[in-house]
């Protein structure tokens, strides 16, 4: 089977977020299952330094190049590829687009033509299909920026009648379906889209085209990144009005929720050589030294044996960084530690900032994001927080728990997935759950999670718990090619 995998970010070489990883990682899953998996992201100027900072064998495909009118202008693209654990990975080169900072925008917001720069990339997947001669029998495509794939292959005359796509199904994956790219009317014009698709059952949203909701009601099958997620998006709280378009493919079983995995290639506290000492669940001693370690290097001063709590998170509404911001201080009276690193909303990091001048000597907040100090912190803290408003999915807590760093989730999407409660149910529990966004409700969380900190037994038991749980790619992959058997008729 030929899976054509789309995407606007791809570990290693472009991150903003979770999406990458998750493309960073299943397609390797795939082709372990013996797919012909490969993927197609733009060639960034972050992607460029990358592929020569990781050392990349990266070849351009001569003679091959595509080109994707747009407003009647006919924008030209050529092609890179490489290869990543067995899976072809295609970069899609127009410098105009592409060659800039950033990937989505500037701090003070989103580049004004997202609409074209991703619209060239989702046209531009299929022009490379036919180009490389790969006829896929599955394009899998993720978030707004690619919706255009199911939307023109749907709607399109030229990619709908085209006998290359006939027998392809479309996946269209919501990753967080709070950012839907909304764009004015003449989108539609911009794309060669037929004038009707503008109306509540097409792309019309509120006066605006929403990509969104174009990619949901064009694709085959939609699925989000948990089991809860798929469920809450079909309700006002957290469909951001487009909640009503999922009941309905709901309804005709066009929806499902598929928990992401994590990669224990790349995340495992026995392998990983950035920490200060490997360990495992048999052998705990490398944990007390990265905790040692991370309080050294943060300046905490106390010999007391506290207990330490980490955040890493975008500083985002979102990610509730303004329950921590506004409870600040109750937290810190608990007695314990707390360091935050993250980068995002400038208020919550001038804020966070001045905090460390009040609190220096047991709380941290380090701006920015740093892959080797993220995982000292996964390493060296005992507690994670995450009092997400809503969480897809969530790869956080899946680090937490593998580096023995319980979790304290609020329960939402992915969080109550793969979080249960220790104080309600000991046998199951790996971490500790509030279930109001509620800073007091937080509050209660982690002083459960210290009244087992406390009891040293008791806590080395759930570490060790923590640390064996499997939230592997391997189950979720699978899955995902039995949906894709199924969309082809194969099951």
């Amino acid at each position: 089977m030929n899976v054509l995998i789309v995407a606007s970010e791809m570990e290693p070489f472009a991150k903003t977020g979770g999406l990458a990883d998750v493309i960073g990682v299943l397609p390797k899953r795939l082709s372990n299952l013996g797919l012909d998996v490969r993927v197609v992201i733009p060639l960034y100027r972050e992607a460029e330094r990358n592929l020569k900072r990781l050392g990349f064998k990266v070849q351009t495909i001569r003679n091959k190049e595509i080109i994707v009118p747009i407003d009647w202008i006919a924008h030209k693209g050529k092609i890179k590829e490489t290869k990543i654990d067995g899976v072809t990975v295609y970069f899609l080169i127009n410098e105009e687009f592409y060659d800039r900072d950033y990937i989505y925008g500037t701090p003070t917001g989103d580049y004004s033509d997202n609409d074209i720069r991703f619209g060239f990339l989702s046209l531009g997947a299929l022009e490379i299909a036919k180009a490389v001669n790969f006829q896929p029998d599955i394009i899998h495509c993720n978030d707004w920026q690619t919706a255009l794939v199911p939307i023109s292959l749907k709607w399109k005359k030229h990619y709908h009648d085209d006998p290359y796509f006939a027998n392809t199904k479309v996946v269209y994956t919501i990753h967080n379906i709070a950012y839907q790219g909304l764009y004015e009317q003449n989108l539609i014009e911009k794309f060669g889209l037929p004038s009707h698709l503008y109306n509540m059952h097409g792309l019309e949203f509120y006066g605006e085209v929403n990509l969104m909701k174009g990619g949901i009601i064009s694709s085959d099958l939609v699925t989000t990144v948990s089991s809860r997620y798929a469920e809450e998006i079909k309700t006002p709280e957290y469909g951001y009005w487009l909640d009503g378009v999922l009941r309905s493919i709901s309804n005709q079983n066009k929806l499902v929720g598929i928990m992401n995995g994590l990669d224990y290639d790349v995340w495992d506290p026995e392998k990983d050589n950035t920490i200060c000492m490997k360990y495992s669940p048999e052998n705990l001693d490398g944990k007390i030294m990265n905790k040692m370690k991370l309080r050294k290097h943060l300046g905490f001063k106390s010999k007391e044996n506290k207990p330490l709590i980490g955040i890493v998170s975008r500083l985002a509404d979102q990610k509730g960084i303004d329950l921590v911001v506004d409870f600040l201080d109750q937290i810190l009276d608990l007695d314990v530690e707390l360091v935050i690193l993250g980068t995002g909303d400038k208020n919550y990091e001038n804020i966070l900032t001045d905090d460390m001048n009040q609190y220096g000597n047991r709380f941290s907040a380090i701006i920015g994001y740093n892959d080797k100090k993220a995982r000292a912190i996964y390493a060296g803290c005992d507690m994670f927080l995450m009092p997400s408003r809503f969480e897809p999915c969530g790869l956080g807590q899946l680090m937490a728990l593998k580096y023995g760093t319980i979790p304290i989730v609020r329960g939402t999407g992915g969080l109550l997935d793969s979080i249960v409660d220790y104080k309600r149910n000991a046998e199951l529990g790996n971490g500790f759950v509030f279930h109001e966004f509620d800073g007091k409700e937080m509050i209660r969380a982690i002083e459960n999670a210290i009244s087992v900190y406390n009891n040293h037994s008791e806590w080395i038991q759930l570490v060790k718990k923590a640390m064996t749980e499997n939230f592997s790619w391997k189950k979720a992959s699978e899955i995902y090619h039995t949906h894709y058997k199924r969309l082809q008729g194969l099951s």
